[in-house]
């Protein structure tokens, strides 16, 4: 067999194999995250392009915004500013329809009737004339009353939510549902079952024209792309706000189902205006260009002060924009999107007839394609020269994108594109890799040998990119750590010699672990000390981020190691952890007899002195300023400022605490404490500084606060010198 032949053999099975894979995602026997994703980008990429500009001047929203809060009150109103808002949208505005984005299942009590009512049943039921003045209030006072009679000036839709395997409950009175769910079921359309609701008040709702249940249901990544258009409760199919709102200002009396007709969805149909529907009720939502609708505030409508113009004969959906009482939804087109302008969205697509479909049996077609695309490709790529096979790939990709361009701008139809897309690149790519990698094999066994010396990282990518890197020394601004096992001689002397191997090699495996996983660089071993860095051979933005979460997993690792080494009869142990940043030479180093791939500089000599200073001040990580200032996202508490043996500038040194968003309250609070007691120990206000870390101690005894109680004792008794700075000085390493 020629290698030609055994060449093109393994190149078809290996593309073969890769079309059963996405066949079988076609064929929905499982679902491959990436291609539903990649799917899903594409997607929004053609609402993103293709959607409609300009405003729409069919519909307004009445916004319960900010300045309304303002004016009329906190939300919820009481219920006869409602009222008044319905009755000015239908008597001075002259709307079509009003649609409202909220529900009211719970009785009006800001009136203060129930109050009246127990007065008199109980201490005034004697009160002839409170009982009359009573009887003649009560019809101003029962809000809720009063906002029935607004509904009923117009075609109103109230809105409600389901409530589904977790929430049973049934609160108010549901509307007439639009059909009966069997029907639905007979055109192979399965919507969401309910199994409880919160509808409005049965006064409000007998007075409305209908309800729509405002319930989302994002896919798979949290994107809202599509909406629920109908949910079945006991057998009966009900209809969502934005279908029933659009229902009541078309005037339609009824509802009904149109079978699939060709490639077409079964679809809703109101007097010739089709929702089409997916196989689970939905309907895709046809999001329009920022802009799209009029915004009022729901105050200038209480005031008369909107202009008419802007309202008469629309659409009207109450919703609000007010902060923590606004519906906000991840949508294609924005991260933080009204959930009302969806509704809208929706209605303006009913209207237009512009609502995205998906063909009757998309997956049969589009697993042909992916097929015959497949077999043409695997036979072909093989025998192609690199350049005709790109030209090949391009033109077939091109021809899919514009297809499915067309098919999307001229006839709304959504074609799943991922994966016969996937199939022309992938197919493309693993042929051409496929002949990399057996000629490459020489390569393999050199980088084999290459990293029987070099840190595995460096060795993965120089054998991606091996012009990018070099072991000759550089200059870069880096993160170095050294960790060390306090009283490690006491340790080592109660162990034998093949004890305290095992338990390096356990202490050392587990901590290297926690290094790497941060994308470390261990440097060296250094008896049962190491040492590591990050910024080099691979660059890390995070390099001082990710050396500081190194330290303190470290330490918070030893709950977990500890009992493992006392379960084989070792001692526990304790580390102290340096973390310095600064800019440092990093390359290969040594001798013609050994080379090192290591960093050396001062940064790199202060984070080893701050990792011996750990045991003196009792803390478990000393980070240097330069690290802290790097790590803007963490929060850090001040230690000292300290000269460190052989140096004589005063360095700040800082014990990370953990990312600031995630800490406790009260750990920065002691933080915050304890460093305006170091500021007044700093500045010879003895007395302040004693009380504060007495009364930190008393709260949380640590070696830190012992320390500096010691030290005031010390300046007590033998004031420092006359323009003491606060520094403290170390003669020892």
């Amino acid at each position: 067999m020629t290698l030609r032949l055994r060449r093109f053999i393994g190149q078809f099975a290996l593309s073969a194999l890769f079309l059963m894979i996405l066949l079988g995602q076609v064929g929905r026997l499982y679902d491959l995250y990436f291609i539903d994703r990649f799917e899903a980008a594409l997607y929004d990429l053609k609402i993103q392009l293709f959607r409609a500009q300009g405003m729409d001047e069919r519909i307004a929203i009445v916004d319960i915004d900010e300045k309304s809060l303002r004016e009329v009150g906190r939300w919820p109103w009481p219920r006869e500013r409602t009222a008044a808002l319905a009755a000015a949208l239908y008597e001075q505005y002259g709307v079509a329809a009003i649609g409202f984005d909220v529900v009211f299942s719970e009785p009006d009590q800001s009136s203060g009737l129930p109050v009246l009512e127990r007065l008199a049943r109980g201490e005034l039921a004697g009160e002839t004339g409170f009982r009359d003045m009573l009887q003649r209030i009560r019809p101003r006072l029962d809000y809720d009353a009063v906002l029935a009679g607004s509904l009923a000036g117009g075609q109103t839709v109230l809105g409600y939510y389901f409530g589904f395997a977790g929430d049973q409950e049934r609160v108010g009175r549901l509307p007439a549902p639009v059909m009966s769910c069997a029907s639905l079921k007979a055109q192979g359309v399965g919507p969401m079952r309910a199994a409880g609701y919160h509808a409005n008040l049965p006064p409000l709702q007998a007075r409305a024209a209908s309800a729509g249940f405002f319930n989302a249901h994002p896919d798979f990544d949290g994107v809202m792309r599509g909406m629920p258009m109908l949910i079945e409760l006991g057998g009966e199919c009900y209809g969502s706000l934005a279908l029933m709102t659009t229902q009541a200002a078309m005037g339609s009396e009824r509802i009904v189902l149109r079978p699939a007709d060709g490639l077409r969805p079964p679809a809703l149909d109101m007097d010739g205006l089709r929702v089409p529907l997916d196989e689970r009720g939905q309907a895709r939502v046809p999001y329009r260009a920022p802009g799209a609708y009029q915004y009022i505030s729901a105050a200038d409508v209480l005031r008369g002060a909107a202009p008419a113009a802007q309202l008469e004969g629309r659409v009207v959906l109450i919703g609000s924009t007010a902060p923590g009482i606004m519906d906000l939804r991840v949508t294609p087109t924005d991260k933080a999107f009204p959930g009302v302008e969806i509704h809208a969205s929706l209605i303006s697509g009913i209207l237009d007839g512009t609502l995205p479909w998906e063909p009757v049996g998309v997956q049969r077609y589009e697993a042909m394609l992916v097929l015959g695309l497949g077999l043409l490709l695997a036979a072909a790529l093989p025998y192609l020269a690199p350049l005709w096979a790109a030209l090949l790939t391009l033109v077939l990709s091109v021809l899919l994108v514009a297809g499915d361009l067309y098919t999307w701008s001229a006839l709304h139809m959504q074609v799943p594109l991922a994966t016969s897309l996937l199939t022309v690149i992938g197919l493309f790519v693993l042929n051409m890799t496929y002949g990399f990698f057996v000629e490459a094999r020489s390569k393999a066994q050199i980088t084999s040998l290459f990293g029987q010396y070099v840190p595995p990282e460096l060795v993965d990518e120089m054998a991606k990119d091996p012009g990018r890197y070099s072991l000759r020394g550089e200059s870069r601004v880096m993160t170095v750590l050294f960790s060390d096992i306090r009283d490690f001689t006491s340790i080592s002397e109660g162990l034998e010699a093949s004890q305290l191997a095992d338990m390096l090699n356990a202490y050392l495996s587990h901590m290297t672990r926690l290094v790497q996983e941060r994308r470390g660089t261990i440097d060296k071993y250094i008896g049962d000390a190491i040492m590591a860095f990050w910024g080099a051979p691979m660059s890390d933005d995070r390099h001082a981020s990710d050396g500081v979460l190194t330290a303190l997993a470290m330490q918070a690792s030893l709950a977990e190691l500890n009992p493992v080494l006392e379960q084989r009869g070792w001692p526990a142990v304790r580390i102290g952890v340096g973390v310095n940043t600064g800019r440092m030479s990093v390359g290969n180093m040594g001798s013609r007899f050994r080379m090192s791939y290591t960093v050396m500089a001062d940064a790199v000599n202060l984070a080893s002195r701050l990792e011996g200073l750990t045991k003196q001040y009792g803390v478990g990580v000393l980070a240097g300023e330069a690290t802290r200032e790097a790590c803007p996202e963490f929060a850090f508490m001040l230690v000292d400022r300290v000269r460190v043996k052989g140096k004589d500038r005063p360095v700040a040194i800082y014990e990370p605490l953990g990312v600031a968003a995630e800490l406790p309250a009260d750990r920065l609070a002691e933080a915050q404490a304890f460093e305006a007691a170091v500021a007044d120990y700093q500045a010879g206000r003895w007395d302040a500084a004693e009380a504060a870390l007495r009364g930190l101690r008393q709260r949380n005894p640590r070696k830190l606060y012992d320390v500096y109680l010691e030290r005031i004792g010390h300046f007590r008794a033998d004031p420092p010198p006359e323009g003491w700075d606060g520094v403290f000085t170390f003669t020892t390493k």
